[in-house]
């Protein structure tokens, strides 16, 4: 699975990709300056028009955001993403653009739970409760499997320097502070939780 940042600065339009998100729409490093309208190229015609509401949304509210959605590389290939962004301050505490990452979710990376995650492997097997909660909470939200939740999981970690267990446990109590989902998502969810004993 691929995964990298990206940064966006509102008053002047300007985008800053890492290597790795420069890569996943095919380009190397330094071969071009990401815009708004490369950005937009690369996504699939069925998505094009949401992204770009979403993101007129951003830079209107200033609010974090996810996405998942489909991009074509310079070679042609479909890769389905996902990407969430945050808000990006100055020194003053304004916010001034967006930034976060890209997650290539086009295949289930199964080979993850085999990998040794250094220092961190006893944490995982002593800390399985906050990081399953947590997986289970990124799945519910972000649409993704158990596999993809992991590795997205691992990746905030070696990314901030922050131990998985710690992580987990972090994201799992600041869902407290969202008092909930919304009305909609609710209804679906109960619904799902009325007939779950049905489903085959």
């Amino acid at each position: 699975m691929r995964t990298g940042a990206f940064r966006f600065w509102f008053a002047d339009q300007r985008w800053e990709w890492s290597d790795e998100v420069a890569a996943l729409h095919g380009y190397n490093h330094g071969e071009v300056t990401p815009t708004t309208e490369l950005l937009l190229a690369h996504k699939h015609p069925e998505d094009r028009d949401e992204v770009a509401d979403t993101l007129d949304t951003v830079v209107r509210t200033g609010l974090p955001f996810s996405s998942r959605h489909r991009i074509i590389d310079t070679a042609g290939q479909l890769r389905h993403v996902l990407v969430v962004g945050d808000q990006l301050h100055d020194p003053d505490g304004a916010v001034v653009g967006t930034a976060g990452f890209y997650i290539d979710v086009t295949d289930t990376v199964t080979a993850e739970r085999h990998e040794t995650i250094g220092g961190e492997l006893a944490e995982v097997i002593t800390a399985r409760e906050a990081i399953d909660l947590a997986k289970g909470a990124m799945i519910a939200v972000y649409g993704i499997t158990a596999d993809q939740a992991f590795a997205v999981l691992k990746w905030r970690s070696q990314e901030t320097n922050t131990k998985l267990r710690t992580l987990a446990e972090n994201l799992i109590a600041g869902l407290t502070d969202f008092g909930g989902a919304e009305t909609h998502t609710r209804t679906r969810f109960d619904h799902l939780l009325l007939t779950a004993h049905d489903r085959t």
